[in-house]
């Protein structure tokens, strides 16, 4: 594990001498794989302390831009603590925190108390991260497992209990399937990730999981564990296993993922240059500078990875106080610039889609 993480896991770590991140997780290896060295590129440096709280998807994107905006701008102290989207978005609202990142779009009952925290003004969705939901397992001897949206909505639904069942034989030709349990693990807090995860399910499955998309997980089906980290380390460390994380946890635990079937009929399998065409056909949702999106989960992209999400950042359009809006509006421009974007892929994210980073753009340009 790098030292990072295992600092962040005791409670927070301090980068660059300047700029701090405080991350709430398991002491395991789910750090950033990124390289500090990157080029942060320039930067409209601002001095201030600030605290932001939310979604574990993006920790290891946070982690990594923090220590490269540190590198330019002493004086910068960020507070990440990476608590789960539902924890950060009432963080937010509270005046706990003054941004939050969030693996969903604020709900309809979300905006109010919004607003109120931005002092009437308009609180924005701004898409930061794409995140793919990899769908994780550990079943010795048996890699690249295919799997479509019904298959997974039988076994999270506890329809399909066993490994070698008909429906994961079918889609499985050659592959030496054992008898032994499926042991499904969910997100036991209120997570972004269970919210796209159950909208994908609820989309491309309608007949076989009848539960509404939600943050919470919806039925007993399996064992619930904490945060994108717990749910890492359950799946590591427990064999028959299979669970849903955000594709930078898989990839920096070297954990088996699935190739999922998309609307084309394809098994693809999750790369960044997939999730990117995953999303690329996203909607505009939002108004004005809010960039709210709507997935095509059933895309029928050739070569699209179908469960795929955006980390955004919530943050008042106006009405902060100005030390903190300033920070913000910087540390922002950073992110969701062509330097600050090209580092996601090494850390296992994928970059946002030219056609949906211009409209971030000139939205962080109209904060104030």
């Amino acid at each position: 594990m790098k030292n990072g993480s295992r600092l962040a896991a005791l409670g927070g770590v301090v980068v660059a001498g300047a700029l701090a991140l405080s991350a709430c997780g398991s002491d395991d290896n789910a750090g950033g794989s990124g390289s500090s060295a990157a080029p942060a590129g320039n930067i409209d440096c601002a001095k201030a302390t600030v605290n932001a709280a939310g979604s574990s998807a993006q920790k290891n994107a946070i982690e990594e831009w923090t220590k490269l905006y540190a590198s330019k701008c002493a004086g910068a102290n960020l507070n990440y603590t990476a608590s789960g989207s539902g924890a950060g978005i009432q963080a937010f609202s509270s005046g706990q925190a003054s941004f939050a990142g969030s693996d969903s779009a604020l709900k309809p009952d979300e905006v109010g108390p919004a607003k109120q925290r931005c002092q009437g003004n308009t609180p924005l969705n701004l898409p930061m991260v794409v995140g793919p939901v990899a769908v994780i397992y550990n079943l010795q001897g048996v890699d690249g497992l295919k799997i479509s949206a019904e298959t997974l909505a039988g076994i999270f639904s506890g329809k399909i209990k066993t490994w070698n069942a008909p429906e994961i034989a079918r889609e499985n030709a050659g592959a030496k399937l054992p008898s032994t349990p499926i042991k499904p693990v969910y997100r036991s807090d209120e997570s972004g990730t269970t919210d796209n995860f159950t909208k994908y399910l609820s989309k491309t499955a309608p007949k076989l999981w009848t539960w509404e998309p939600a943050k919470k997980w919806p039925n007993g089906t399996g064992q619930g564990a904490p945060k994108s980290d717990g749910v890492t380390g359950q799946v590591k460390n427990t064999a028959g296993t299979i669970s849903y994380v955000e594709y930078s946890y898989a990839k920096n635990n070297s954990l088996q993922t699935a190739h999922v079937k998309n609307g084309a009929g394809e098994y693809t399998q999750l790369t960044p240059e997939s999730a990117s065409k995953g999303v690329a056909g996203a909607k505009v949702e939002g108004t004005g500078n809010d960039v709210a999106l709507k997935i095509d989960y059933g895309t029928k992209e050739p070569g699209a990875y179908p469960i795929v999400l955006v980390t955004y950042e919530i943050v008042c359009e106006k009405g902060l106080p100005a030390e903190q809006g300033t920070f913000i509006k910087s540390f922002l421009t950073y992110t969701s610039s062509a330097d600050g974007q090209k580092i996601l892929t090494d850390l296992g994210y994928a970059p946002l889609p030219e056609s949906v980073l211009t409209k971030v753009q000139a939205s962080v340009k109209a904060l104030s």
